[in-house]
């Protein structure tokens, strides 16, 4: 049960002042003479998160700048206004984040799969890291890619920038794919030239002449086909400029590494291919 007085008679502060109330001799007291009724300034309202009092930061990118940018600046103001304050991210934010902190788990996954996927064609556990072999190399001209679009977009020549976010990592995953095929082809065929019966050096050499021109017919091929992504316009270019730029720069950059790094890693670590006994 709550107890109140008439709508009327608590409208204003001052109201608050008629209002009587019962002392220990069982008299009436005016509120007046107990309290004070003083107005001043405060908060609409009290937000918390997680439990706790916090204060609610909203902002939008500036043109030129990444949204992970942006986190890193914010950061690092919060770190000189604040210090030793505790803070979470919310909205977008918050899965800019929890993406990128997954991205590294989903590219080991990825690696693993295509090497035990690799293992069981080639029944061998060497010849599937010398394809592999090409991978990190086309990743630093994935990232490569995207520091020479940060580069334009600080000499404004376009306005998009690179960065490690949702889109550059679905690209990442399929540039693994493209550039571990480029390795298959040598690996596959310098296996089937050495049981032809050459020699490992002589096998490999030939490998990489007679696959030449499928690898880059292949690497063409797909960087041709995604430039319209790195030069799209219009809405949402942002977002296929990421992968486009991902997929061409590393595409491109790990093939040619490809041709000669695969071969030196063959030479060093493949087992030697006997030709079958007549």
């Amino acid at each position: 049960m709550i107890v109140q007085i008439a709508d009327d008679q608590r409208r204003t502060p001052e109201d608050l002042s008629n209002i009587f109330v019962r002392a220990g001799d069982d008299s009436m007291v005016q509120m007046s003479n107990l309290a004070q009724v003083q107005e001043t300034v405060a908060a609409k309202e009290l937000n918390h998160f997680n439990k706790l009092r916090a204060a609610t930061l909203s902002m939008g990118l500036a043109p030129g700048y990444s949204q992970g940018q942006a986190l890193a600046w914010l950061e690092q103001a919060l770190d000189e206004v604040a210090p030793g304050s505790q803070y979470d991210l919310a909205g977008q934010s918050r899965e800019f984040r929890e993406s990128g902190s997954s991205a590294v788990l989903m590219l080991v996954l990825a690696l693993i799969f295509i090497y035990l996927v690799l293992a069981a064609q080639f029944e061998s556990f060497v010849d599937p890291f010398i394809i592999l072999v090409s991978v990190p190399l086309a990743i630093f001209g994935a990232f490569l890619s995207l520091v020479l679009l940060n580069v334009g977009a600080d000499w404004g020549l376009w306005r998009s920038v690179g960065s490690w976010n949702i889109y550059t990592q679905i690209g990442i995953v399929t540039l693994v794919g493209l550039i571990s095929k480029h390795g298959i082809l040598i690996v596959e065929f310098s296996n089937q030239c050495q049981q032809a019966g050459a020699s490992k050096a002589a096998a490999v050499v030939q490998a990489a002449t007679r696959r030449l021109r499928p690898i880059l017919m292949t690497t063409g091929a797909m960087v041709l086909g995604s430039l319209p992504l790195a030069l799209a316009t219009g809405a949402g270019a942002e977002a296929r400029h990421q992968i486009g730029w991902v997929v061409v720069g590393g595409l491109a950059i790990g093939t040619v590494f490809t041709l000669f790094v695969v071969p030196v890693f063959y030479l060093l670590l493949a087992r030697t291919h006997a030709a079958p006994a007549e």
